[in-house]
């Protein structure tokens, strides 16, 4: 079996493609590759479209960087991987949609993104963007047996969550099936991505969804200056890790106070919202914007942290290290909790590793992996902390795996605000340098790992940006986690998993 990097001396490099390799490959070496990923020996890190073309980046897990594989659509086809490996699936039916490139082999060729709203076909694409007729019904899956029925929820529901529907098959209380159907919430973002100058493009990025602004606009201005050899002043880099570590822990405690809403136990959400709303106050005396949008970009980031800021932060880390320690015990011995959260929502670790899972999803189920840590970026890699997991795959697993984090990313404010260099936040970039280029980041958002592939044209502006929301690996695999349970807990699964509507749907 080849290695990574061995597959891809076969194919034909790119030149300019930062900071990990990029090669052209042809169908049979695109179709190995799949196979080798289908048989466990890769993670998928995204695939996705261009003008008549096609990119799938790979990682050799733990000890290479990624890859990324590019594939000429010549006839508008290429060979599906998603009929070897199942996490590509909804990435080709997206593919199909946005730019009319088909899949050959495909196990499912449904519309995805595509609710037939649009007016026209493949809006991305050169194949057939004509006006067409209204779509027929989409076809569920069929599930077929004595005492089968079935609920359909959304996609409008009774409480603040985006929209996405959802078909369950139940025999009495079980869930036999649950088939996710979303796309709700598309925005257009890689179309809007197209011809747009950096300044407008990170703020499109910082809006893909709403709870990672920071991670977003991170991962977005971190592949801009990669693809334009752009070194950001180190003050700037450790107040971005600020940012990141603020928003990862409002969301964290927002997560733990409604998974433990969900199991009816609302002293725990009023507890948690507490802190999350001293999170968010904290964030508009340090940057001015309690969700710290638009603040970072790139370059630099658009605000500096003074003297109230840095008491702010100081103020909050002894108020959540004074009361997070009674809300983990009041958690862990509340037997009404207990009963409800251990054991619900089962994700199996097999799974987990073959879709790739980040985040709390995936480190619940025993995936130890980080991207702060895999691909060390600075300032994380002068930093202390831990990444820590567990092997249950319920719903208190991932509980717990937030509590852990939240502990880690008090402990990493606390570094950062002793260790802030001082110097300018800002550097001016070298736009339109008359050559075409491109970069890649994978950054760690609250959820999980955030990629970013963007291409920049000879005047730097986007020619294309592809962004990977963590939520495209996390949202199949709550299918598998709630079969078995009863419908009562599917709101408690699906929060404790707690995926992007917005980030998926693009």
């Amino acid at each position: 079996m080849p290695t990574l990097a061995e597959l891809m001396q076969r194919g034909r490099a790119v030149p300019g493609a930062r900071p990990w390799p990029r090669v052209q490959v042809d169908a049979e070496l695109w179709q190995t590759a799949g196979q080798l990923l289908a048989e466990g020996h890769w993670t998928l890190l995204g695939l996705w479209a261009d003008s008549g073309a096609v990119h799938m980046a790979l990682l050799a897990e733990p000890q290479a960087g990624p890859g990324i594989l590019s594939l000429d659509c010549a006839n508008g086809k290429f060979p599906s991987i998603g009929r070897l490996h199942p996490p590509t699936v909804r990435l080709e039916r997206t593919i199909q949609d946005l730019y009319g490139l088909e899949a050959e082999g495909a196990s499912d060729s449904r519309p995805w993104l595509d609710h037939g709203s649009w007016g026209v076909r493949h809006p991305l694409g050169e194949w057939t963007p004509s006006p067409v007729a209204p779509m027929p019904a989409y076809n569920f899956l069929e599930a077929e047996g004595e005492g089968l029925h079935r609920i359909a929820v959304g996609p409008v529901h009774a409480s603040v969550i985006e929209p996405g529907h959802f078909r369950f098959t139940v025999n009495g209380e079980a869930v036999v099936r649950l088939e996710e159907r979303l796309g709700y919430a598309h925005k257009g973002i890689d179309g809007l991505m197209r011809e747009a100058g950096l300044e407008q493009a990170v703020k499109l990025a910082g809006r893909t969804s709403g709870d990672s602004t920071v991670a977003y606009a991170l991962a977005f201005s971190r592949a801009a200056e990669t693809a334009l050899q752009i070194e950001v002043p180190a003050r700037a880099v450790w107040l971005r890790a600020l940012m990141a570590e603020m928003e990862r822990l409002a969301n964290h405690f927002g997560d733990i106070g409604a998974i433990c809403n969900d199991a009816s136990f609302v002293v725990m959400h009023a507890q948690c919202g507490t802190l999350r709303e001293r999170v968010l106050r904290a964030a508009e005396a340090c940057f001015g914007h309690r969700l710290m949008r638009d603040r970072i970009l790139p370059g630099g980031v658009a605000a500096d942290l003074g003297a109230d800021g840095i008491a702010a932060l100081r103020g909050l880390l002894q108020e959540a290290r004074r009361h997070f320690p009674t809300l983990i015990k009041l958690y862990d011995n509340t037997a009404s909790l207990q009963d409800r959260t251990v054991g619900t929502g089962r994700l199996t670790p097999e799974l987990a590793r073959q879709f790739g899972c980040g985040g709390y999803v995936g480190r619940a189920s025993g995936r130890d992996f980080d991207a702060r840590r895999a691909f060390p970026y600075a300032p994380y890699d002068q930093l202390q902390f831990d990444v820590r997991v567990a092997t249950e795959g319920d719903v208190n697993a991932r509980v717990w795996i937030r509590i852990w984090e939240v502990e880690q990313s008090l402990a990493l404010v606390e570094q950062i605000l002793d260790r802030l260099p001082a110097g300018p936040v800002r550097v001016g970039l070298n736009q339109g340098s008359g050559n075409a280029t491109e970069g890649m980041a994978i950054v760690e958002g609250f959820r999980g790992d955030i990629l970013v592939w963007l291409r920049l044209d000879a005047d730097g502006k986007v020619a294309r940006c592809h962004m990977r929301d963590p939520s495209w690996f996390q949202w199949p695999v709550l299918e598998a986690a709630i079969e078995g349970n009863i419908v009562a807990d599917f709101p408690l699964c699906n929060k404790s998993f707690n995926c992007s509507y917005s980030g998926q749907d693009l």
